[in-house]
């Protein structure tokens, strides 16, 4: 059951040579969801493999680099005669300016488009996990920051110590998997706790979109496998980032280290780094070690949480960077 982040576009306020405005993926268990939607962002998903059979697009607030791709991403579901819904989620406010977006196609979609303002503190449930909304402090409008939480998995069963003690594969098997004690033709009692394992921990990704550093954001991250956070600028532009509403790659670690996230990913770098953010890197590092810079493309793959204590492996190879 991998869990893959695709990064779309990683630059700051406008597309470089090297990279594009905002947009990344995630890809679960075949299911792709779009946070922002920068211009070209459809172009993005072509040359990436960022498959358009989804459903769900999440805009983090409504600053051009992050919606304008919204256009032409339209007209291409559109040409590619799409006819299943799509689901749009955003800020408070946001409905006004992406429909705007969608408009200026100058037709009707072939296809349903909802669009639905969330609060923070909001959750958007699906079989399994949910995303969870957390306020965000950019200047300019309403801003969100969105988790991925996957809820806890049943532990797992041990069928061989089952057939040992007697009790035959059927109905007993699952009613114990989930949490039943059953009690069996002799009259024993068998608790789940003989049969089941503990509770495997479900996977958390955080995206914060455009942000000051803020306590929403430590909360959110608390124990995340991955938190992707913007870092705009470098220490020697802090006064920037403040007057902007942004934050230095610092100060990303910083977040990074309060919340105890496994793994930093940066990402929204200015274009006067484009060429160069080992910098950002190099000043992220010094407060949290386990910190990556994202450029276009780079792939970021999380295996279940068992997978990696079986392995061996340390807290930083949960998630494999692949370029």
């Amino acid at each position: 059951m991998p869990l893959r982040v695709r990064f779309l576009g990683t630059a700051a306020s406008r597309p470089t040579v090297e990279r594009g405005v905002s947009s990344l993926a995630i890809i679960r268990e075949g299911e792709t969801f779009l946070f922002d939607c920068g211009e070209g962002t459809q172009r993005q998903m072509m040359r990436y493999g960022i498959s358009f059979a989804f459903d769900d697009l999440f805009f983090t607030h409504t600053h051009s680099d992050h919606i304008l791709g919204l256009t032409g991403l339209i007209r291409t579901l559109q040409l590619q005669g799409r006819t299943e819904e799509l689901r749009l989620w955003g800020p408070p406010g946001a409905g006004r300016t992406l429909r705007q977006c969608i408009s200026l196609g100058g037709e009707r979609t072939s296809f349903p488009v909802t669009i639905t303002e969330l609060e923070p503190a909001s959750s958007v449930k699906r079989d399994g996990f949910r995303f969870d909304t957390f306020a965000v402090e950019h200047h300019g409008g309403a801003s969100l920051g969105y988790a991925l939480v996957e809820e806890d998995r049943l532990g797992r069963f041990n069928p061989d110590l089952a057939r040992a003690l007697g009790i035959l594969e059927g109905p007993l098997w699952g009613r114990i998997h989930k949490g039943e004690s059953i009690t069996l033709d002799d009259g024993r009692v068998i608790a789940p706790s003989v049969l089941v394992g503990d509770h495997r921990r479900g996977r958390r990704i955080v995206i914060t979109g455009d942000t000051r550093p803020c306590d929403a954001t430590v909360a959110a991250s608390v124990d995340a496998d991955l938190l992707i956070h913007e870092a705009t600028f470098a220490d020697d532009e802090a006064l920037r980032a403040i007057e902007t509403g942004h934050s230095t790659a610092r100060e990303a670690a910083q977040i990074a280290l309060r919340a105890g996230a496994r793994r930093l990913v940066l990402t929204h770098i200015s274009a006067r780094y484009s060429r160069d953010a080992h910098e950002l890197e190099r000043e992220a590092r010094e407060v949290f070690p386990k910190t990556s810079i994202a450029r276009d493309g780079t792939e970021f793959e999380l295996g279940l949480t068992e997978e990696l204590a079986a392995s061996g492996g340390s807290a930083d190879q949960q998630a494999r960077a692949i370029d």
